[in-house]
């Protein structure tokens, strides 16, 4: 296994994820109501917030002192969620101020999300589809590794809970925040 020596960094060479047509289902989808933990003990139900949401959804995130899955680096898009999140993190005001809030999603369970809010100083909660019921509800593009079920690389803006806008696929996952906010920037909040 690889040592996740620098998880803020994403090593050179990384192979490219390709549209396999995965999220071509999920534009104008009206999401449904499946409340989720959010690391602020909390649950949220994206199918009830008024307004915009963006949500990242992301493979997992990293820790400084465990190793990399096998082979993490050479999966399509599976490296850079540790970077993805700190743009995120870097850019928050801007998000907020095109009148949109935020959360990263992925399969790992809320106590393994709350370490990396806490190590990574996130001002939005992550949420956990742990139980892949999100996931599967929506058909998700995920893929497995060492038997963890994970998604895909990707991002949803709702409004008012249905999906406005996918981004799929995310690459480079530390530069992703910037094309969201210049698609807020393009695409004005209607309310």
């Amino acid at each position: 296994m690889a040592r996740s020596d620098n998880l803020h960094a994403l090593p050179e060479n990384l192979p490219v994820p390709v549209d396999d047509g995965a999220c071509d289902h999920l534009l104008g989808m009206r999401l449904p109501s499946l409340p989720l933990p959010a690391t602020s003990g909390n649950r949220v139900d994206l199918a009830t917030l008024p307004g915009r949401t963006v949500v990242y959804c992301y493979p997992r995130t990293g820790r400084p002192d465990q190793d990399l899955p096998q082979g993490w680096n050479e999966i399509p898009g599976a490296r850079g969620c540790t970077p993805e999140s700190c743009a995120f993190r870097d850019h928050y005001g801007e998000i907020g101020a095109r009148r949109a809030r935020v959360f990263g999603l992925s399969t790992q369970d809320t106590a393994y999300q709350r370490e990396a809010v806490e190590r990574l100083h996130l001002p939005f909660d992550l949420l956990s589809d742990a139980d892949l019921a999100f996931t599967t509800a929506l058909r998700l593009p995920t893929f497995a590794v060492e038997e963890m079920p994970l998604i895909k690389r990707l991002t949803l803006i709702l409004t008012d809970g249905r999906i406005e806008k996918v981004f799929y696929p995310v690459f480079p996952p530390d530069r992703h925040a910037d094309d969201v906010i210049s698609w807020l920037w393009q695409n004005p909040s209607p309310a």
